[in-house]
């Protein structure tokens, strides 16, 4: 989808320390990227680079861009493009109108989100969504996915929803917030706690009685395979831990949103690790008083990064219904199924590609 629509997207990739400047027509990278350092602590140096950043890529352009579309960390309003009180934008404190002072700068409109409600929207408009059903009607499956759970492993436990077609924003911008959610583990903490970076660090530093502090995941990850000094045993465990707490937290949210689900960010290269008990939780039970035992989900998990298991998903397993008082029948897709699949785009170019899109969709519904 947009892979052959002309019309030019300003993005930016913001972070704390560097700020990436780009352009995206067809979902495709059209410049080359402008970098310059953020300045978090000074809000009127902010404002000016930001401006200096889209204004350098605009020259680079041979037509004019239709709109700025980028991911900027909440909280925020981000319906009317204010950014909140950020913990790595001190300058930003108070609230700031991001959006109204670039639209009014170029001239053209701006549209800001998190990163998790880009990146499921860049997978499901030009990654795993249309991969899965791809990959189904290949193999003669009668099933398609219109909804998309995408789900981000690093720093933060991000996530977004998409539900046939559209992003969840929800009435107060908090659409698919799953961070927030209560943690399985430690009650009253939040899931976030035992789903990020700084949670990996923690549960090993604990285990081992340890200072992780200097430690990466990408160090716990080495510890775990064994090519790096320190407690094996403890470095699976620390992505074990890490895992069920996500499904947990993933199982909530799908018995909501009943769709696909795609993993992204840094912290998927563990997947190794983690996957087995986060689908564990996914395929796991809950019960009644009375005894009785239920599946945890409505809808069998497949996870489509295993052959067997992608096999097993696509093989078709509806069947014909007679229509009564008739010569007709319809299929009856009697078993339930949900994939998990890990993105294939990653995290970076998906919210790339979620921003240009839902920056073209908005305007379209404009018209």
């Amino acid at each position: 989808m947009y892979e052959t629509d002309p019309r030019i997207v300003l993005t930016l990739d913001a972070g704390g320390t560097n700020l990436i400047f780009s352009a995206i027509a067809g979902n495709r990278e059209i410049v080359e990227p402008v970098h310059f350092h953020s300045v978090p602590d000074d809000l009127d140096r902010m404002l000016s680079t930001l401006v200096e950043g889209f204004e350098a890529v605009r020259r680079q352009l041979d037509a004019a861009p239709v709109a700025i579309s980028f991911a900027f960390p909440g909280p925020a309003d981000y319906a009317h493009g204010i950014i909140g009180d950020l913990p790595n934008f001190p300058s930003f404190r108070g609230g700031v109108a991001l959006g109204p002072f670039l639209e009014r700068k170029f001239g053209i409109p701006v549209f800001i989100n998190n990163d998790g409600n880009l990146f499921a929207y860049g997978e499901a408009i030009s990654g795993a969504l249309p991969e899965v059903n791809a990959l189904l009607e290949r193999s003669g499956s009668t099933k398609r996915y219109r909804n998309l759970l995408g789900v981000t492993l690093g720093t933060g436990f991000g996530a977004g929803a998409v539900i046939a077609g559209r992003l969840l924003t929800g009435d107060n911008g908090c659409g698919g917030d799953v961070w927030v959610f209560r943690n399985k583990h430690h009650a009253g903490m939040i899931c976030e706690e035992s789903v990020s970076i700084r949670a990996v660090r923690r549960v090993y530093g604990e285990i081992t009685g340890s200072d992780a502090a200097h430690l990466t995941p990408r160090d716990i990850f080495d510890i775990a395979e064994g090519t790096r000094p320190g407690d094996r045993e403890a470095a699976r465990e620390s992505f074990r831990r890490f895992g069920e707490v996500a499904g947990d937290v993933i199982s909530q949210a799908l018995t909501i949103i009943d769709g696909i689900v795609v993993l992204g960010g840094g912290l998927t290269g563990a997947a190794k690790y983690f996957m087995p008990s986060l689908l564990a939780e996914m395929r796991g039970e809950i019960g009644t008083f009375a005894g009785d035992r239920f599946p945890r989900l409505q809808m069998q998990t497949y996870d489509l990064d295993s052959p067997e298991e992608a096999a097993e998903f696509v093989r078709e397993k509806s069947v014909p219904v007679a229509v009564p008082h008739s010569e007709e029948h319809v299929r009856y897709h009697h078993i339930r199924q949900t994939p998990v699949v890990r993105s294939k785009l990653g995290a970076s170019r998906a919210i790339a590609l979620g921003a240009y899109a839902f920056a073209i969709a908005e305007l379209d519904r404009r018209q």
